[in-house]
């Protein structure tokens, strides 16, 4: 994940790399550093055939995860070693984490602490690591920050995510797995759960940059033959996003009810969201790099959630636990925020076989337990 000032050209490996076998082939793993994937993410990967698959590979893969120190990024980068990819992750550590990536670093995985924004050190890995996947989750995620610093966040998530189109199109990569956003796009859309096709209606600086990263994800389709899929995401919540963080309204109110502290409400909370666990977009993620499927594609669970409902849920999950959730502060609304939002996920339910598969009170209960 990316914020904060640039990051120095030059590449810094958090990780002695892993030794090399003849040929310039990267060595495996030792077993003794397997990585397992939650209880929470095996199940959803489970829940049907297709999902299994791609967690059993006639061989491994060479994968790039931008952003993959991040809360999305490490659950992804830990199932990509699990099941035996070699896996290069570039994050310049502003935001992301490198206690996310401590079981993937000693199973064998290399963390680069570099911006994408720099053009010259993400060609450099690319180079040495010739990816055949790429996950590009790099990103200014931020709406508050995207209307206060919009040239910023185009930097970012335009630029950043050109150069890594670039590198994957010059090391030739075979897909790349862009991360988008759904409600960011669609603004307040007059059609719930919404489709891929609705009218684009951005209400900050975030849905617009997001949205020109997905055109030139298609760009490099249609001119250099390179296959792209962005996913849109509704809000993804789980283990590891930050309690404390500016981005992830469930990781905020479970941050609350741990410490007492009653939550705060932007406007009258009568605003809905599509709330998805991360170990279902950790399975979208793997069915997208392993399908033909281009273009983009909601992820989400086809519901709408209020942010009261968010935190009657969140109450009940924590007077089971012996957690008293205090009544919400509310303040004005802010700008570029938008009232509701839904996605329609027919898409990836009828050419990836993709479906949510963890409730939110499953969902709250995860992450609780991983707390408490």
């Amino acid at each position: 994940m990316i914020r904060g000032s640039f990051a120095a050209r030059a590449t810094r490996r958090v990780r002695v790399r892993r030794g090399r076998r003849a040929g310039g082939q990267r060595a495996a793993p030792p077993a003794s550093h397997a990585v397992r994937p939650s209880r929470a993410l095996t199940a959803a990967l489970a829940g049907c055939p297709e999902r299994r698959r791609p967690l059993i590979l006639d061989s491994r893969m060479d994968c790039v995860v931008t952003g993959g120190a991040g809360f999305i990024g490490s659950n992804l980068v830990d199932v990509l070693v699990a099941r035996g990819d070699r896996v290069a992750v570039i994050d310049n550590l502003s935001s992301g984490k490198l206690q996310n990536l401590a079981g993937a670093l000693a199973a064998g995985a290399e963390l680069h602490q570099i911006d994408t924004r720099d053009a010259a050190g993400v060609l450099e890995i690319f180079e040495r690591v010739r990816p055949e996947l790429v996950f590009h989750l790099a990103a200014q995620i931020d709406v508050r920050i995207s209307v206060e610093r919009p040239g910023f966040d185009a930097e970012v998530n335009i630029l950043g995510a050109i150069n890594v189109l670039e590198a994957a199109r010059t090391v030739g990569a075979r897909k790349i797995v862009n991360t988008s956003t759904g409600g960011g796009l669609y603004g307040d859309a007059d059609v719930m759960p919404t489709p891929e096709g609705y009218p684009i209606r951005s209400l900050a600086p975030y849905g617009q940059s997001k949205l020109a990263a997905e055109g030139y994800c298609d760009l490099y389709t249609r001119v250099h033959g390179l296959q792209t899929v962005s996913l849109r995401y509704g809000n993804v919540y789980g283990p590891r996003q930050d309690v404390h963080g500016e981005a992830g309204v469930v990781a905020i109110f479970c941050g609350c009810l741990l410490e007492g502290r009653a939550p705060r409400i932007y406007g009258d909370g009568g605003q809905t969201r599509d709330w998805v666990d991360v170990s279902d977009v950790v399975a979208a993620n793997l069915l997208a790099a392993d399908h033909d499927i281009t273009g983009p594609v909601n992820i989400g669970h086809g519901q709408e959630t209020s942010v009261l409902d968010l935190i009657e849920a969140l109450r009940d999950v924590g007077e089971r636990r012996g957690l008293e959730l205090p009544q919400p502060a509310f303040e004005p609304e802010r700008l570029g925020e938008v009232r509701r939002s839904c996605l329609d996920v027919s898409r990836a339910r009828s050419e990836m076989r993709w479906s949510a598969t963890v409730s939110l009170s499953d969902g709250l209960r995860r992450i609780l337990s991983e707390v408490v």
